[in-house]
């Protein structure tokens, strides 16, 4: 399969694709019907093959299908509902978008921008069935759009990257890209018609977009779509839906473990074949308490935008799920290379990827890409950006982000290490270990902690703990307790940058 066409095109008429709360199944045969309609919604609207489009929609069923079936037009470009005007005046001019598509009835930054930028404004309408829709076109662009069908070189999705610690870089996907991750995560998970994700990731990012809806499509299995992620709406949904497998970050399932123990029942009438987390480390602790609350094996896997998701997965049992561990090469070739030099090595290096998943380059960006990207070995290898090494059965380790690993007076902290141990502490729930600016030492080690509910401790003995089990350099500095870290839009924590949030760089010393 080369195209988010052919992820479709070939699972039976009646079978169910997407699902959502009180809401009846649509079936692939709906949603292919529904792919040509929208082509020809979008072609009425002057937008066609090649041209840029934002969806501007909730989290559920109809943004879903509505990334499905606009990729088959045009070009699509998700964004976050929950942007402001002056992020949406950006993003739409860094894309050239040429139209976007928000709910009906919808009013605020987006179509502000959309009006303000001359895009053509199409108003999506649900219909009776999960994913079901109609576009009713506001206002139309300019020109006589291309209603040819897109093929595997056409880009079928872009997204930005986080822009973190510099101007986001715009990542385009080809149709190829996204159709074969979609078949590696498949063929990762073994992936069947049986098969059922219960999705709570946001579907502005590739996580959701790829791992939950466009992997289940290649599989011709379906996706039950929740409003967005609710712990405390989780355990009612799975009742609901009755997957067999749920994907999301580590600080959802978090928040999930946290509520398992009240939820007992629902894990033992609904139960899932696996769980998998992407998108950030899992801490160890948490996959080993998921796999034993749930009964099940928790994958691990190790995705990025630019690899339209997944590069490294732990396998599925009879292989071993390894905490601490993002797994084997699962799709592209998986390396290590001179962190500065361009070539490949042994022992720890910073990964690097090659294979049909990969984004071509970013896009506007010679500089990026020169830095980005090299050539060894016959191949055209990407820099992850991430530190890390294979062990003797194949399985990669990370040591964190290269721009989140602490440099201490010339001596290496890796958060990731100083996570894990903390995270050992019985009081401790969650943690995330970042850099303090220094003035003598250039960097400082610093954590921040929530606690475990009930659970008491202080700053001193959470220290004393980390003194008894790492290097003394390793010790943080300062620890911050909590009620809740600081995430980001996809509920990831955020390492760059949080010691300026906290306050913790005016005179730190």
């Amino acid at each position: 399969m080369t195209t988010i066409a052919a992820l479709i095109a070939r699972h039976p008429e009646d079978a169910p694709a997407f699902g959502a709360p009180d809401r009846p199944w649509l079936s692939y045969g709906a949603l292919r019907a529904l792919a040509a309609d929208v082509r020809a919604d979008l072609a009425a609207a002057g937008v066609g093959r090649g041209d840029r489009v934002a969806i501007v929609l909730p989290n559920g069923p109809e943004m879903a299908a509505a990334f499905i079936t606009v990729a088959q037009a045009a070009t699509t470009a998700p964004l976050n509902p929950a942007y402001r005007r002056e992020e949406f005046d950006f993003y739409l001019t860094d894309l050239r978008a040429k139209a976007i598509i928000l709910p009906e009835g919808h009013e605020g930054p987006a179509l502000d921008a959309a009006r303000a930028h001359g895009l053509a404004v199409l108003r999506l309408h649900p219909g009776a069935a999960a994913g079901a829709f109609r576009l009713v076109a506001e206002t139309r662009a300019e020109g006589t759009p291309d209603t040819s069908a897109p093929a595997a070189d056409d880009v079928a999705l872009i997204l930005h990257t986080s822009g973190t610690t510099s101007r986001p870089k715009i990542v385009p996907l080809l149709q190829s890209n996204v159709a074969a991750s979609a078949g590696n995560i498949a063929r990762a998970l073994a992936l069947t018609p049986a098969d059922r994700c219960l999705n709570v990731m946001p579907l502005f990012h590739i996580h959701g977009l790829v791992a939950a809806v466009s992997a289940s499509l290649s599989a011709g299995g379906s996706i039950w779509c929740a409003p967005g992620f609710d712990a405390l709406r989780f355990f009612g949904w799975m009742e609901a839906a009755r997957p067999s497998w749920y994907t999301a970050v580590p600080t959802m399932h978090q928040a999930i473990l946290a509520r398992a123990a009240r939820n007992a029942e629902t894990i033992a009438r609904v139960p899932l074949r696996f769980l998998r987390s992407s998108s950030a480390s899992l801490p160890p602790q948490v996959m080993v308490e998921l796999a034993q609350v749930f009964g099940a094996p928790v994958i691990e896997g190790y995705g990025m935008t630019e690899a339209a998701h997944q590069m490294t997965s732990n396998p599925l049992p009879p292989g071993a799920q390894i905490p601490g561990s993002v797994g084997i090469a699962a799709g592209p070739e998986v390396r290590v290379a001179h962190e500065v030099e361009n070539h490949l090595v042994t022992g720890t290096g910073e990964v690097v990827i090659s294979g049909p998943n990969v984004t071509p380059g970013y896009e506007g960006n010679p500089e990026a890409n020169a830095k980005s990207f090299f050539e060894a070995e016959g191949r055209r290898w990407f820099r992850t950006g991430d530190q890390g090494s294979f062990d003797a059965q194949g399985y990669l380790t990370l040591t964190g982000r290269l721009k989140e690993i602490i440099n201490r007076g010339g001596e290496k902290v890796s958060p990731l290490e100083v996570d894990a141990v903390l995270m050992d502490h019985p009081a401790v729930a969650q943690v995330v270990t970042f850099a303090i600016p220094h003035p003598k030492l250039g960097e400082e080690v610093g954590a921040a902690v929530v606690l475990r509910e009930g659970a008491a401790a202080t700053e001193a003995e959470i220290r004393a703990f980390a003194e008894a089990r790492l290097a003394a350099f390793k010790v943080p500095r300062r620890i911050v307790i909590l009620p809740e870290i600081p995430k980001g839009a996809t509920g990831k924590l955020q390492r760059i940058g949080l010691a300026e949030k906290l306050g913790l760089t005016a005179g730190a010393a």
